[in-house]
């Protein structure tokens, strides 16, 4: 079943046979488990992209019209899924929503390039630091791209639909960051049947860190765990193909997004 913080703060303490306590903040013993239990969370949630943190979202769009497929992304996305676009023509009713192709921020500066920038079709749109994009105004987006992780780019726009790239014409889904809340009644939110990973990991690291110590069943039920949660099978599983995108610092990938689809 699932657990509030204050509960694997007391399951570890009574492991431990320290004193009881009501409340993470009673001690600064339950206040340190209580952190454990945090970068522990952090580390599981890190190992792969967890289909529960999965969810559709909105972008903002960019007040400067100057760059009219610019679009905002949300904080806290680790990774989009798909996005999808409304290409409808001017005039037209029914939604006729289309995948658009990721790309990397040098391939998508490559099909750009081959474009006229005599033809009065294509516009010079100055995506910051001097860098030039060949925007065409004339056609539904096929692809899109981000040169910074905040905003995302589109080849192209139809004008006669709209002078804008529009948010709720969007259909997108991404993984999102996990959050943690302080406090005694905070649950983790993670699957159930991850919690017993999550607990025994805290149990492990708290006899090493506080009591100096190995806990040699808590680790072994920690890896237990792990292993057993590599298997599991999640349901809506399969189906979902992933844009090559991630939030990249230095040209590292960060391990959070392994795309392991659990």
């Amino acid at each position: 079943m699932k657990e509030t913080l204050l509960a694997i703060v007391q399951d570890i303490m009574s492991d431990m046979d320290t004193d009881e306590v009501n409340s993470i903040f009673d001690t600064v013993e339950s206040e340190q488990i209580a952190s454990i239990v945090k970068r522990c969370y952090f580390n599981l949630m890190s190992v792969r992209n967890w289909k529960h943190l999965s969810q559709l979202i909105q972008f903002s769009p960019i007040t400067d019209h100057t760059r009219p497929t610019h679009l905002r992304m949300p904080d806290g996305v680790k990774e989009l899924e798909f996005i999808k676009y409304d290409v409808r023509k001017g005039g037209e009713t029914r939604r006729d929503y289309k995948t658009i192709e990721y790309l990397e921020p040098i391939a998508f500066l490559d099909k750009t390039n081959r474009r006229d920038s005599d033809n009065s079709d294509i516009i010079l749109v100055n995506n910051g630091g001097g860098l030039e994009l060949l925007i065409d105004k004339t056609t539904k987006p096929n692809y899109w791209t981000s040169f910074n992780e905040e905003d995302i780019v589109f080849d192209s726009y139809d004008e006669t639909a709209s002078t804008v790239m529009e948010n709720s014409k969007i259909q997108a889904k991404a993984y999102m960051s996990p959050s943690w809340v302080m406090d005694d009644d905070h649950i983790p939110d993670m699957p159930i049947e991850a919690f017993g990973n999550l607990i025994e990991e805290a149990k492990s690291t708290a006899f090493l860190v506080l009591k100096q110590m190995n806990n040699a069943k808590a680790e072994a039920n920690a890896q237990r765990q792990a292993r057993w949660l590599s298997r599991k099978n999640w349901s809506a599983k399969g189906g979902i193909k992933f844009a090559k995108f991630g939030r990249r610092r230095g040209g590292n990938r960060d391990a959070t997004f392994e795309q392991d689809r659990y």
